[in-house]
């Protein structure tokens, strides 16, 4: 079964349980802030791990001490859709154990 594109409505409810993401450009992202490139570089492997376990794949780059998330569902026309949230949620629930603020 196909992701069905969220309403805008809708996106900006599940935008309120996940403070800190944003909808910009029809995705939702965040950006996180870490206390070292190490520690920034091993959230990036986490993410990596639970987006092959989703199938479902952000853009996610890494800075110096930043981790940064965008995300859309290709195959609903890039629009956001339930996918999109329930890998932030993932995303959100491992953040903290590498002290990403």
């Amino acid at each position: 079964m196909a992701a069905e594109p969220l309403s805008q409505k809708e996106i900006e409810d599940r935008l309120r349980e996940l403070p800190g993401w944003a909808f910009e450009d029809d995705r939702i992202s965040r950006t996180y802030r870490l206390g070292s490139h190490v520690a920034a570089s091993a959230l990036v492997a986490h993410i990596a791990a639970v987006q092959d376990e989703l199938n479902h794949h952000s853009d996610l780059t890494l800075g110096y001490n930043t981790v940064r998330l965008s995300v859309n569902t290709h195959s609903a026309d890039d629009s956001v859709t339930e996918t999109d949230f329930a890998l932030a949620e993932r995303v959100e629930a491992l953040a903290p154990a590498h002290g990403a603020s």
